[in-house]
C-alpha cells in the first residue's frame, strides 16, 4: 500500500459539501465514512489522507489538486520564492506561515508575485544592458520574465493542460478519418488534398534545417526526411488544425488576453494540441492507458507515436467525467534548461534556475532510452512517483548526431499502483528522495549536490574545514 500524505481540507470540504446540497451525514454515507469524520474533517481537527481525497475524486468528479491545500501549486511555488528575495529581509518564514497567507488571500499573493517579477525585471534591465556577461543567472532570470512562453505556460497550466473544445474536435475528426481502422498517414494525407494541399517528402540538403514549411502559392506541405513516420503525421495534424480549427483557436486566443509573440505562440500551441489529440483521441487513448496501466512505450507502437507524444499527451487528460492520472511533464536538456513543461496535477515548477539535479530526469542520460523511476518529496512535504527516459530529436546525419532531451513523466505517490513502472517498487517501503525546485530556492542543508546557497541565506565559509557540501549557509 502506497505511503500517504495527510491533509487539511477543512475549508474547502465544507465548502464542497455544501455547494453540493449535502448534509455531512449524506456525505459520509456516499463516501463510506462515518458522519463524525466528516464532522471532525471539516474542524479541522482530522486530516484527510490521499485515500480519502481518492474517493472523493470518484464519487464527485472532482480532481484531487481541487482539495489539496494547494490549490495553484504554480502559484505557491512562485510566492515562496518571491519571498526569499534578500531584498525583503524576511529570512526564512515557516512553511506555516506562507501557506497561511496563500489561503487567506491567493489572489493578493499573486499580485504580490507579479509585481515582484516587474521590480526584479527593472533592477536587472540596467545590468542586462550594461554588460551582458556580468552575471550570467541573472540575465536567465530576467529573460524568463519576459518570454512570451510563461504566458502560454501560465494558461495551460490553469486549466490543467486540458483544451476541452479542441479536444473534441481532434476525436471526432478521427472517428470520421477512422485513423484507428486504417492507415492514419495516408488518411491524414487525403484530408490535406481535400484542401488541395498535397504533402511532400524533401532532402534535408534542399529544406535549409527547417523539418517543415508550407508553401501557400503551391498549396505544398514541404516535410524533412530527417522526420519520421509519428512526427510526420504529427506535422500533418498541425496544419489540420491551421486549416479547420481556425475559429476554435482564434477564439482561445482572443479569451487568454493575450497579444503579439504570445498569441503566436499560444496558436502554435493549441495547433500542435489539437494535432495530438487527433493522433490519440481522448476516449480510446485514455481507455488503452488504463488498460495499458500507463506503458508509454506499449501505448506508443499502439497509436504509432513517439514517447515525447504519447508522455506529453497523458498529462492532457482530465476531461470532466472521465479523468486519467494527472500528470505532469517536463523536457529536458543535458545542460538542465528546461524546453517544455506542463501538468495537471499540482506539481510545481521554477520559472528560474533550473531544476534539482537529484531528480532522476537528469541521471536519465547516464541510461539511454531506458526507464527510470523515482520517488521524490518535495520541501513542503509532497511525494511524487517519477519516470524518466531520454528520447532523441528529429534529425540525427554523419557527423551531426541528434540532440537527446530527458523527459519526464510524473504523479502524487498516490497514483502509483496504477502505474506499470510502479510494479517492481515498494511503495510503503522504500524512502523518497528530497529534492528541492533548484538550488536558489531549495534550503535543505548539506546538500552534496548543490551548485549555489540559497538566495535568502547568508553563506557561511569555514577556512579550516572541508564537508560534501560545497556550500554552507547560515
Amino acid at each position: 500500500m502506497a505511503r500517504t500524505e495527510k491533509l487539511i481540507i477543512g475549508q474547502r470540504l465544507r465548502v464542497l459539501r455544501q455547494s453540493l446540497g449535502l448534509t455531512q451525514a449524506q456525505m459520509a454515507a456516499e463516501l463510506g465514512v462515518s458522519a463524525s469524520y466528516i464532522t471532525l474533517i471539516e474542524a479541522d481537527q482530522r486530516p484527510a489522507s490521499a485515500k480519502l481525497l481518492m474517493r472523493l475524486a470518484e464519487v464527485y468528479d472532482l480532481n484531487v489538486s481541487e482539495l489539496a491545500p494547494s490549490t495553484d501549486a504554480q502559484l505557491g511555488a512562485d510566492f515562496a520564492a518571491a519571498l526569499k528575495d534578500p531584498g525583503l529581509k524576511l529570512g526564512t518564514l515557516p512553511r506555516s506561515e506562507v501557506e497561511a497567507a496563500l489561503q487567506a488571500s491567493p489572489r493578493i499573493a499573486a499580485a504580490f508575485v507579479r509585481l515582484h517579477d516587474r521590480q526584479r525585471e527593472a533592477a536587472l534591465r540596467p545590468q542586462a544592458e550594461d554588460n551582458p556577461l556580468t552575471d550570467r543567472d541573472k540575465i536567465e532570470a530576467l529573460a524568463e520574465t519576459s518570454r512570451p512562453v510563461e504566458s502560454v505556460r501560465a494558461w495551460f497550466y490553469e486549466r490543467r493542460n486540458h483544451v476541452d473544445a479542441l479536444d473534441r474536435a481532434a476525436e471526432a475528426l478521427a472517428d470520421e478519418l477512422a485513423l484507428m481502422r486504417g492507415e492514419p498517414h495516408l488518411a491524414l494525407s487525403d484530408r490535406l488534398a481535400a484542401h488541395g494541399i498535397r504533402v511532400r517528402i524533401i532532402p534535408h540538403s534542399d529544406m535549409g534545417g527547417q523539418l517543415r514549411r508550407f508553401d501557400l502559392a503551391r498549396r505544398e506541405l514541404l516535410l524533412s526526411e530527417l522526420l519520421g513516420q509519428p512526427s510526420r503525421r504529427f506535422q500533418i495534424g498541425v496544419l489540420l488544425a491551421r486549416l479547420e480549427q481556425e475559429d476554435v483557436i482564434s477564439d482561445l486566443v482572443a479569451g487568454a488576453g493575450v497579444a503579439d509573440a504570445s498569441a503566436a505562440l499560444m496558436r502554435v500551441s493549441l495547433a500542435n494540441y489539437f494535432a495530438a489529440a487527433l493522433l490519440m483521441p481522448y476516449a480510446r487513448f485514455l481507455a488503452a492507458c488504463e488498460a495499458a496501466r500507463y506503458d508509454v512505450e506499449l501505448l506508443g507502437h499502439r497509436f504509432g507515436t513517439s514517447y515525447e507524444q504519447t508522455a506529453h499527451r497523458m498529462s492532457t487528460l482530465q476531461r470532466a467525467g472521465a479523468r486519467g492520472i494527472p500528470f505532469f511533464f517536463v523536457r529536458v536538456d543535458r545542460a538542465g534548461n528546461i524546453s517544455k513543461r506542463f501538468s495537471a496535477g499540482r506539481f510545481p515548477f521554477s520559472r528560474f534556475g533550473g531544476s534539482c539535479p537529484l531528480w532522476n530526469i537528469h541521471a536519465a542520460f547516464d541510461t539511454p532510452d531506458l526507464v527510470q523511476t523515482q520517488v521524490i518529496r518535495m520541501p513542503e512535504g509532497a511525494t511524487y512517483f517519477s519516470i524518466a527516459r531520454t528520447v532523441a530529436r528529429a534529425g540525427g546525419t554523419h557527423g551531426a548526431p541528434a540532440q537527446r532531451h530527458a523527459i519526464g513523466l510524473g504523479c502524487d505517490v498516490a497514483f502509483a499502483p496504477r502505474l506499470v513502472h510502479a510494479d517492481a517498487i515498494a511503495l510503503d517501503r522504500i524512502q523518497p528522495v528530497d529534492i528541492g525546485l533548484n538550488c536558489y530556492l531549495c534550503e535543505r542543508p548539506d546538500c552534496a549536490s548543490r551548485a549555489h546557497a540559497p538566495v535568502n541565506r547568508r553563506l557561511r565559509v569555514n577556512e579550516r574545514e572541508r564537508s560534501l557540501a560545497l556550500f554552507q549557509f547560515d
